[in-house]
């Protein structure tokens, strides 16, 4: 008979893996954490393990998912905000996705020399994918509403979304290359908001904003990541 298999509970103990992970990307970065780390955390066998995850790269995207669902949620509480405009969840929406990194700051740095290694390229793509899909409804939905209030000023609403993730991510991954070089902070702290600026204003002008009203991230956030030790 075949054995059957709890969905809770199986979901219950690979949230635990995935935890035990985190923490131990926090404390040692996810290229020095081994799969023997999180046993000896946990105290389960290797065949325990895989039973959940067929590969460390597979937890890699268990936690990846994790780490969306967060955002998801977050999001979600911002779009039923009835205090708010569009435009100012519009708004709150890019505030919170950097406030969001910051906040877990030493947990992406511990990811983001392996996340873009040519190794993972693959699974990056699929994930940004994955990304886009399950995040880019809700600029779709604001966008068109601050079109509605006439906040914002495009003629394809529909696709503007898509078109404002594509910039976030685009940023991103500018912002991303300028972390993993060796260059010291000092120098490379102007050029990043250099780019920042850049990517604002390309946002405001695809959106039909008025100068100032939106910005994929702030000064501020920026500043954060390109001080201190990296």
């Amino acid at each position: 008979m075949a054995r059957t298999v709890n969905e809770q509970d199986y979901a219950e103990k690979r949230g635990e893996i995935i935890a035990a992970a985190r923490r131990l990307v926090y404390s040692k970065g996810y290229e020095q954490m081994s799969i023997k780390d999180i046993l000896d955390a946990l105290q389960i066998s290797k065949g325990a393990f895989y039973h959940y995850f067929s590969s460390k790269q597979d937890l890699l995207e268990g936690l990846l998912d994790q780490l969306l669902a967060e955002i998801e949620q977050i999001l979600n509480q911002i779009i039923d905000r009835p205090d708010l405009s569009a435009t100012a969840k519009l708004q709150s929406f890019f505030d919170t996705i950097g406030r969001w990194k910051t906040a877990q700051k030493d947990l992406f740095f511990g990811l983001l020399r392996v996340w873009y290694s040519d190794d993972n390229a693959i699974v990056r793509q699929k994930m940004e994918t994955r990304t886009i899909q399950h995040l880019t409804p809700f600029l779709e939905a604001l966008i068109e509403s601050s079109v509605a209030e006439g906040r914002l000023n495009t003629a394809f609403p529909d696709q503007a979304g898509a078109i404002a993730f594509t910039l976030l991510q685009g940023l991103s991954s500018a912002l991303v290359e300028m972390l993993l070089s060796d260059e010291p902070n000092d120098a490379l702290w102007p050029r990043a908001a250099r780019v920042v600026a850049a990517y604002n204003d390309a946002m405001e002008r695809v959106l039909g904003a008025e100068p100032g009203r939106l910005q994929l991230i702030d000064v501020e956030t920026i500043h954060e990541w390109f001080t201190g030790t990296r």
